[in-house]
């Protein structure tokens, strides 16, 4: 394992299933001032929504659907991003289903904090963690990437 450093500035990525998107929007309403000392991501959709309600200056990529949840699970796995919280619809099946989950696994993989919730989102943002430095543990992956590197193709 090694520590890669969480800035007390954290980039967060908001995303949230049409059916939840005012709920988030509700949430980050009334979390609008820690909100705003961090750098915020979102997907499309919800971006522009929460660029409306909170006048606050927000990174928006694409809609999940046309890979918006993909370009965040990018960025995590860049180390470009500290925090999720996706309020995801957990009664009703999504087109993209697949995307959520790579989203999630790539979370999971790079040991991100992850909200899915408006309780949880509550526990993370009013951390301590959350406004200070945190040396995030990351997995030595090198044995992996050991047994499933490509070789390099010849140049024929």
């Amino acid at each position: 394992m090694s520590n890669i450093e969480s800035p007390a500035r954290k980039s967060i990525a908001l995303v949230a299933h049409d059916n939840r998107k005012k709920n988030l929007q509700q949430w980050a309403s009334h979390n609008r001032d820690t909100l705003a000392r961090h750098a915020l991501h979102a997907t499309g959709t919800t971006g522009k929504l929460l660029q409306d309600s909170l006048g606050l200056p927000i990174t928006c990529l694409e809609s999940g659907p046309l890979g918006g949840d993909q370009q965040i699970g990018a960025r995590i796995a860049e180390g470009r991003i500290d925090c999720l919280i996706f309020f995801w619809d957990p009664l009703e099946a999504q087109p993209h289903d697949p995307d959520v989950r790579a989203l999630l696994r790539l979370a999971a993989v790079w040991n991100i904090p992850v909200a899915c919730n408006e309780a949880t989102a509550d526990f993370m943002v009013h951390s301590p963690l959350m406004n200070s430095a945190y040396p995030r543990a990351i997995p030595d992956f090198s044995s992996y990437r050991g047994r499933h590197e490509r070789p390099p193709e010849s140049g024929a």
